[in-house]
């Protein structure tokens, strides 16, 4: 069996099958409702208690970032809209509490599913999570307790929650396997924090599978073995021995730095959303931030920013990075990332439509704001700004001509800024690859954004499954692009970085090693193998393969060719 790996290592355990209580809900008429909001309020104010508690074991377990998680589902149960929405359904039809939380939760629930980007699609989950808990304490339902796992378990299950993750016995639970999710699923992205080997969407994995199987997973590949002959026990055990190796070697690389055994230095950063985000970059020894994502500025909020919220987000991170480079990229709003106080209209294509830099032309004033903050905050620290989808010159000069305008408007109010600070595109657009010697020209840096530059150039929906195996990053005529946009930027005099999925590939590492990037920007638990790897590579021997990789035909001739002839010679992991 195959799923997708969504949190390295090796797992070798028992299965505890985990299945979620069923919570059967019928729509009663009341006659008092003010009593039975009376019963949702002590429902909601126990269900706060429960989360107020995993927060403290999930900050104590596992840290801050994946504690905030829970911080917001408290947000969401003191959210006034939400929960006068339950209130009103109760109010104006005598309906039971149970059944007016599930029918407004699933309306809240239905509008982030119809958002193509992953991350927004799994935060519906947060939304469940809160609600189920709060449906559990109004109909007396009890669930497992994760925590008591006593024996090394592979927890295999439909899905887990956020609070599901949060509890589980770290020293226990050696694996988990679900139907569904994604690498920036809330159980994904705890897993990797908790070095538990995790695998994703695993189809009708809770019937195959039996209690007690003993099971095998690698959490790299995506492979799955249900009881497993003695000689791959004893194979995986010596490959999961060799892995936990490599990672306490991997903590030795704090503080060293990040060049090639032929001397080649580069920048490995990290990418952030939150202000939390960035422990995790430093904790992981991240030498600067190739990307702030600043929309969820916007989105963990009911209306726009201001520009003191925004100000103060900006400078807490360049403050923690202690003149370290900080790439912000302005507002990347539309296309998959919907704001509702926004109003912005829906479209047939929304990546293909009125989304991010266009979004900011047309809407000066919000441009204008975050501009003004993160001016500001270049006084403290090694600050660099980042527009995203340019698609032609033209755009490009109107925004930075806004820049310009705001620096003047900062010099009569006598505020301090860096005068001299960098301005930087993405590079996520093909038409800008293909122009990119004339788009170097006019800019500071380019990163490349290669999440969009795939999906754009092999016209690939990524968050539509039917099509996922046509999504790919070994793609000849990706390569080809990456390298003409590195080329480009060199020959001005730029530098250039990345800050898409691919940065952090430890395959496509070596290559990109080789084509002469000079900043990956990756998540942060990524950071310290990609500085493994770049140490043990050889830039100028990749160099000199580059032409006939780039000469092949398919994604699967590229992936074998470095397997074979890089992976394996190469790098000694």
């Amino acid at each position: 069996m195959k799923g997708l790996g969504t949190s390295v290592g090796i797992g070798i355990g028992k299965v505890l099958i985990y299945k979620e209580p069923e919570i059967k809900i019928s729509k009663n008429s009341i006659s008092d409702s003010e009593q039975e909001i009376e019963r949702l309020n002590q429902s909601i104010h126990k269900a706060i208690m429960e989360i107020d508690n995993i927060y403290n074991i999930t900050l104590e377990k596992v840290g801050q970032p994946e504690a905030e998680i829970f911080a917001a589902h408290k947000m969401i149960l003191e959210d006034p809209e939400y929960i006068s929405a339950i209130k009103e359904k109760i109010l104006t039809g005598n309906v039971n509490s149970e059944w007016a939380v599930r029918e407004i939760t699933n309306s809240y629930i239905s509008l982030f599913q119809e958002m193509e980007d992953e991350y927004l699609r799994a935060r519906a989950v947060d939304i469940k999570d809160v609600s189920d808990r709060v449906l559990k304490i109004l109909l007396n339902i009890e669930t497992k307790d994760l925590s008591l796992i006593n024996r090394e378990t592979i927890i295999v299950a439909r899905d887990l929650t956020p609070s599901d993750t949060a509890q589980i016995n770290k020293d226990m639970v050696v694996g988990i396997v679900t139907e569904i999710g994604g690498r920036t699923s809330h159980t994904s992205i705890m897993a990797r924090t908790m070095n538990i080997p995790a695998i994703c969407g695993v189809k009708d994995i809770t019937d195959i599978v039996k209690e007690d199987d003993l099971m095998i997973i690698n959490g790299s590949t995506g492979d799955i073995i249900v009881n497993p002959t003695v000689n791959e026990v004893i194979s995986y055990r010596k490959e999961k021995e060799d892995l936990d190796k490599l990672r306490k070697e991997l903590e030795k690389l704090k503080g060293q730095e990040s060049i090639s055994k032929d001397g080649y230095k580069v920048e490995l950063a990290g990418n952030i959303g939150t202000l939390q985000d960035i422990d995790k970059v430093i904790e992981n020894d991240g030498e600067g931030v190739g990307l702030y994502r600043t929309e969820f500025l916007y989105m963990y909020n009911d209306k726009l920013p201001t520009e003191e919220e925004q100000f103060e987000a900006y400078k807490i991170v360049a403050e923690r990075l202690k003149g370290k480079p900080l790439v912000i990229r302005t507002l990347d709003v539309g296309g998959d990332k919907d704001i509702p106080y926004l109003n912005i209209p829906k479209e047939m294509n929304p990546f293909l439509g009125y989304r991010a830099i266009r979004f900011c032309l047309d809407n000066k004033e919000i441009f204008i704001t975050q501009v003004r903050a993160i001016l500001r905050a270049s006084t403290y620290g090694n600050v660099k700004i980042m527009f995203p989808m340019i698609s032609n010159i033209e755009e490009l000069r109107e925004s930075k001509l806004i820049v310009e305008g705001v620096k003047e408007e900062l010099r009569k109010e006598n505020i301090e800024f860096n005068e001299n600070i960098e301005i930087g595109i993405m590079v996520e657009i093909p038409a800008v690859a293909i122009h990119s010697r004339q788009f170097a020209k006019e800019v500071d840096f380019f990163s490349i954004g290669t999440n969009d530059l795939i999906q754009y150039t092999l016209a690939v929906d990524r968050g539509n499954q039917k099509i996922s195996n046509l999504y790919n990053q070994f793609h000849p005529a990706i390569l080809s692009l990456i390298k003409m946009t590195i080329d480009n930027g060199h020959k001005e005099g730029i530098w250039v970085g990345m800050c898409g999925e691919v940065a952090g590939d430890e395959k496509l590492i070596p290559i990109l090693l080789a084509m002469g990037l000079d900043e990956f920007s990756m998540s942060a638990s990524s950071i310290l193998k990609a500085r493994h790897l770049i140490r043990n590579t050889s830039k100028k021997e990749i160099e000199e393969k580059l032409d006939y990789i780039l000469d092949l035909s398919t994604a699967d001739e590229v992936e074998k060719y470095i397997d074979e002839n890089i992976i394996s010679n190469d790098l000694d992991i």
